[in-house]
C-alpha cells in the first residue's frame, strides 16, 4: 500500500471529488470549459497533492504539498459559491459539498500540524 493510502484525508478527498464530478454534470454546457472544469482541477488537486506529498522523503516537503492541497481547497470553495449563485447548485447540494469541504479542511489543517512538529 501506497503511504497516501492510509490517510483518511486522502480517502475523503477522493471521495469528495466523485461528489463534485457528480454535481457538476448538471452545469450547463457552455460552463463545460469554464466553471465546470475549474471546479473539477481544483478539486482533483487537493488529493493528488496529499498523494504527491506523502510520497516525499522528507517531512518538509509533505508540508509543502499539504499547503497546496489547502489553497486547492480554498480555491474549490471559492468555485462552490459561485456555482451556488449562479444557480447551478440546488442549496441542498450546496450545502453537502460545503460539509465534506469543511470536514477535508479540518482534517488536512490537523495532517498539516502534525507533520510541521515533526519539522521543528
Amino acid at each position: 500500500m501506497r503511504p497516501h493510502e492510509n490517510l483518511d484525508v486522502w480517502k475523503r478527498g477522493v471521495d469528495f471529488v466523485v461528489e463534485v464530478y457528480k454535481a457538476t454534470e448538471g452545469f450547463p454546457k457552455e460552463e463545460r470549459f469554464g466553471l465546470t472544469s475549474q471546479l473539477r482541477r481544483a478539486a482533483v488537486s487537493v488529493p493528488a497533492n496529499i498523494a504527491e506529498g506523502a510520497a516525499r522523503k522528507s517531512s518538509r516537503e509533505f508540508a509543502h504539498f499539504l499547503s497546496n492541497a489547502q489553497g486547492s481547497a480554498s480555491e474549490v470553495e471559492t468555485e462552490l459559491l459561485i456555482a451556488y449563485r449562479l444557480g447551478y447548485l440546488s442549496e441542498k447540494q450546496f450545502a453537502s459539498l460545503r460539509a465534506s469541504h469543511d470536514l477535508i479542511g479540518k482534517m488536512l489543517s490537523g495532517l498539516t500540524r502534525q507533520i510541521r512538529n515533526r519539522i521543528t
